[in-house]
């Protein structure tokens, strides 16, 4: 079994590297079947008594748990749960409500149940499932022997799972930026993308977002925000047009280099319009590339007759619609704080008394509704005189409606 996995596992890495992940797959499942076959020559020396085992195996943020079912001295099946957003994972905490959601409702109870750290629950929970049983059931964590043996093979095996799901075919970022240059036809591996949305409300507010993806990560340093200024209002085109022409004339004028591939958010109307931005800057041979939403199809400047659709699970896939999901927060985050600054100055300049400059000044001092009105009437002196900051908490105060007295029945 030992030499049997070791050459599979170099033949999946082997395919993995190469980015052949559906080979790698295949491999990956092989050692699995592999290694089950050897955990069952080893667990059929367990007792026959029906027995659960839990193992896991943590790291970070991310998580991984086995659940093995021993059924007469056999594993009759096996379960594999992951997590990738953990805070901090108390074993004890976790374990216990992870078991809670296991077999209070489970059609079936075992006569034992292994879990790999005790929790202060345990006796209740014993209880609970003995009643639903109509036999005794245990919770135990071994310790030594046969029993502890086991449930640090299912650890181990945890292990296994965990590595597959986070990290043998989870692809490097250098890798899947040649896996990207491969898909789109780029002249090389991507090192930097800059990506760009547009946002508006019936063509109100418009403004446009770019985030940057640098070295296999959200460069949020790098990103950038844009208020329309043509008044393109519902052209997205020309907003495109607007927001890529003075992206790069800016670049230009401070002699920086060139992202390797600029990402538009849109169809082939969007990705036209940041190509004749770039023509109009006389930029020549500048690799673009836009994703449609809803199809996820890919249109790549110059090879527009030949849309590339990526398959649903391709890193590919995957790293562009984050990207383009990260623009189009961005984008839709500014949209919303500009509406929200445009209509409170609306609002401050019919107090009376605040003028258009003075409105101005409150929102840069202040910047929301919410802190004009926890700013105490001092906070408030230092932009306005004393009779304006006494009109404004007038206006801003709630109205509290008067107390009814209750009705005498």
């Amino acid at each position: 079994h030992t030499d049997l996995i070791s050459a599979l596992e170099d033949r999946m890495l082997r395919a993995s590297g190469e980015e052949r992940f559906e080979q790698a797959a295949a491999y990956r499942d092989l050692i699995s079947t592999v290694r089950q076959v050897a955990e069952k020559q080893k667990l059929a020396r367990a007792d026959g008594e029906d027995t659960d085992i839990l193992g896991y195996f943590q790291e970070d943020s991310l998580a991984a748990v086995n659940l093995f079912h021993l059924r007469g001295g056999r594993v009759v099946d096996r379960q594999e749960f992951f997590w990738e957003e953990l805070d901090e994972l108390d074993p004890p905490e976790f374990f216990s409500a992870l078991m809670k959601q296991l077999y209070l409702d489970a059609v079936y109870l075992p006569r034992f149940i292994h879990a790999p750290v005790e929790f202060d629950d345990r006796d209740v929970l014993e209880t609970i499932l003995t009643d639903r049983a109509g036999h005794r059931v245990e919770i135990l964590t071994p310790q030594r022997g046969p029993k502890r043996a086991l449930l640090q093979l299912v650890a181990k095996n945890a292990k296994y799972s965990f590595d597959r799901r986070f990290r043998v075919l989870k692809p490097s970022s250098s890798t899947i930026g040649e896996a990207l240059q491969m898909a789109l036809s780029l002249p090389r591996a991507p090192r930097r993308i800059e990506s760009f949305d547009i946002s508006h409300i019936h063509g109100a507010e418009t403004v446009a977002s770019m985030v940057v993806w640098e070295n296999g990560r959200m460069k949020k340093s790098d990103y950038r925000k844009f208020i329309i200024r043509q008044g393109a209002g519902n052209d997205d085109f020309a907003s495109m047009y607007e927001t890529v022409f003075r992206r790069y004339r800016r670049l230009q004028e401070e002699n920086k280099s060139f992202p390797d591939l600029i990402l538009i958010d849109g169809g082939l109307g969007q990705l036209h319009a940041a190509s004749k931005a770039l023509e109009d800057l006389q930029v020549i041979n500048q690799p673009a590339a836009s994703i449609a939403k809803k199809e996820e199809i890919l249109y790549v400047l110059g090879q527009e007759k030949e849309p590339i659709r990526l398959e649903r699970h391709s890193p590919v896939l995957h790293l562009v619609q984050m990207i383009r999901d990260e623009t189009h927060r961005f984008a839709v985050t500014f949209h919303r704080q500009r509406r929200s600054r445009r209509e409170l100055h609306s609002e401050l300049v019919d107090i009376p008394g605040i003028g258009e400059q003075t409105a101005r000044k409150l929102l840069r001092t202040f910047g929301s509704l919410d802190a004009l009105r926890q700013a105490s009437l001092e906070d408030l002196s230092l932009v306005l005189n004393r009779r304006q900051a006494e009109k404004l908490r007038e206006y801003l105060s709630p109205v509290v409606p008067p107390r009814q007295e209750p009705r005498m029945p």
